[in-house]
Formats: C-alpha cells, structure tokens, sequence
C-alpha cells in the first residue's frame, strides 16, 4: 500500500473494551497509573482500525505517529477483572497535531474512571517532523 493509496479517516471516535489483567494492578488491586498511556493507545489503535487501517499499515508507508504530550486525570480507581470502556475521540486534526481525547469508564455502571488527551506528531523514519498527512485530517 502507498500513501496516496490511503482515503480519508471518516469516523472520528470509538469506544473499545478491555477486561482489567491481573498483571496491570498493584497489590492494592486497583489498575496501575502506567497502564492508562497503554489504555490511550489501545483506543487510538482501535480509531484507526475502525476506519480500515492498522498503525503497521502506516509505518509501511513511512508514517511514524508519536506520542509528543501526554494528560491523565484520575478519578476512580479500575481493579482486576473488571471490563472498563475506552471512549477514544479525534479533537483536532491539523497538519501540524493529531489530539485525541479519551474517557475511561466502567462498563458495570458508565462511571468515569479517568480522562485524558494524547498529541501525535508525524515524523520520518529519522525521527523529523513532518506534515501531518492528509488521509488523517478527516
């Protein structure tokens, strides 16, 4: 697949499930904060594939999406075996960034657990910013 192959991302938010693992909680049982960047990026991952792609399609193509800034707000803690929800939403989408926002819920109850936001840059395989391509600008 080549770059110019690649048609606009159309769906701009998606809501992905994921059940709580034994090795993502502490000794308290309650889901480690490290593991909620993993969380933002499941949903980010799931965004892209809702519209057709993987990240592995991109990188093929010589795309390199990193994570440039990172925001997580507490609210309630996630334990073990518990099936929490993703909410993943594109915020901006410009030639510069590429924000999402996400809402971690419970499933159990839809209460809020954590939100946060993400900013991607585009970058060449040599690690250089680079223009945000077009297909991903919706």
């Amino acid at each position: 697949m080549r770059i110019e192959d690649f048609k606009k991302c159309q769906i701009g938010e998606c809501v992905t499930q994921v059940q709580v693992r034994y090795y993502e909680v502490d000794r308290q049982n309650v889901v480690h904060h490290s593991n909620y960047a993993r969380y933002f990026e499941i949903g980010r991952t799931e965004l892209l594939r809702v519209n057709g792609y993987a990240y592995k399609d991109l990188e093929d193509c010589g795309v390199m999406l990193v994570v440039a800034k990172l925001d997580c707000r507490f609210k309630y803690p996630a334990r073990y075996d518990e099936i929490i929800e993703i909410h993943t939403r594109v915020t901006r989408a410009d030639r510069a960034r590429l924000e999402h926002s996400y809402t971690i819920r419970h499933k159990a109850d839809g209460k809020i657990l954590a939100e946060g936001s993400t900013t991607l840059v585009h970058v060449d395989r040599e690690g250089k910013l680079q223009p945000m391509p077009e297909f991903l600008l919706g």
